[in-house]
């Protein structure tokens, strides 16, 4: 059990900000929440995929980090213009060779599908803030829990990158050999950068 203490703790001190790719930051305090939001780009049928590297979750009470080679996701946005917020359904979602400090977890998306929603307007540079709402998704390994809430970032239709970098997450379900790193309640934070596959463009108003 120490040699298992101290392997979660060297990742708490080294750890880094789960989840560089879905992207959305938080909008300001004076955001409009959009009436409608057009989207073009997609395929005929309003499918895309998304792709990060390098995602990661951080707790933010013990700062352990957990940290994935890469993330997939796929979605439905369908091209025209579309009354109220919500840009997107994410279908599907995927985290690949996922550790803490070398040991494996696995994570699994569930409550699917979670919806991409615009929460501001679209800026000139073709920014729009916006959310996911409905995350839910289950780490096992050597422990498990349950990661819950919301994520919030923004999309880029330059890049067409959706970058996630806030949002409000929590803890629950905690079992097995957490040693106190992992606990029900923690504040924790997912970082990704998502490119999208075709090039989606969001323009909510």
């Amino acid at each position: 059990m120490r040699k298992l203490t101290k392997a979660f703790t060297g990742t708490a001190a080294t750890g880094a900000a789960i989840v560089a790719a879905i992207g959305l930051a938080a909008g300001p305090a004076s955001a409009v929440t959009p009436t409608s939001v057009t989207i073009s780009g997609s395929n005929a049928d309003g499918s895309f995929t998304a792709t990060a590297s390098s995602p990661k979750l951080k707790d933010n009470n013990t700062g352990v980090t957990l940290t994935c080679s890469s993330a997939g996701a796929k979605g439905t946005a369908l091209n025209g213009t579309h009354s109220g917020n919500q840009a997107a359904s994410l279908s599907s979602l995927t985290w690949t060779s996922c550790s803490i400090s070398g040991i494996p977890f696995s994570v699994t998306a569930s409550a699917l599908p979670w919806a991409l929603n615009a929460t501001d307007v679209t800026n000139a540079s073709g920014v729009t803030a916006g959310n996911i709402t409905g995350v839910n998704a289950k780490l096992s390994g050597a422990c498990a829990a349950t990661v819950s809430g919301t994520v919030t970032g923004t999309y880029t239709n330059g890049t067409h990158t959706l970058a996630i970098n806030a949002g409000n997450l929590t803890v629950s379900g905690v079992s097995g050999l957490c040693l106190g790193l992992i606990n029900n309640g923690d504040s924790v934070t997912y970082t990704a950068n998502y490119v999208t596959t075709p090039a989606l463009q969001v323009t909510a108003s």
